[in-house]
């Protein structure tokens, strides 16, 4: 989850930096949906993963419908809030989250299934 402060501190300091403006709430949301989203993976990984492991591809497959569903939920709830003229910068750092998100979730799960060790850092 490295990735999460990584990118909620860049929002912060170009914030600070004056290379955009009022980014502050749109990165608070897209570290709240990443660590929701990874923490719900982490989870229902383990347990799919010791009680029925022929399942994880199937797992893996749910697991980037129910992100592209939870993005889209999480954009129409901000949209409700924040209206049509300050959609914008939460829609463009919440895509930043998502595509970090998927890369992680990428090398990860490629790593996983290549059967090499994982560090802790993943």
């Amino acid at each position: 989850m490295s990735y999460i402060v990584l990118l909620t501190a860049g929002c912060f300091l170009s914030e600070k930096f004056g290379l955009f403006s009022a980014l502050m709430y749109p990165a608070a949301v897209g570290a709240v949906f990443s660590i929701v989203v990874e923490s719900a993976d982490a989870l229902i990984w383990r347990r799919v993963a010791t009680k029925s492991p022929d399942s994880l591809t199937t797992f893996y497959t749910a697991v980037s419908g129910f992100r592209m569903l939870f993005a889209l939920a999480t954009m129409l709830v901000c949209y409700i809030i924040v209206g049509r003229d300050g959609i914008m910068p939460y829609i463009l750092v919440l895509l930043v989250f998502y595509f970090a998100m998927l890369a992680h979730h990428s090398i990860f799960f490629s790593r996983l299934s290549n059967g090499g060790k994982l560090n802790s850092n993943n």
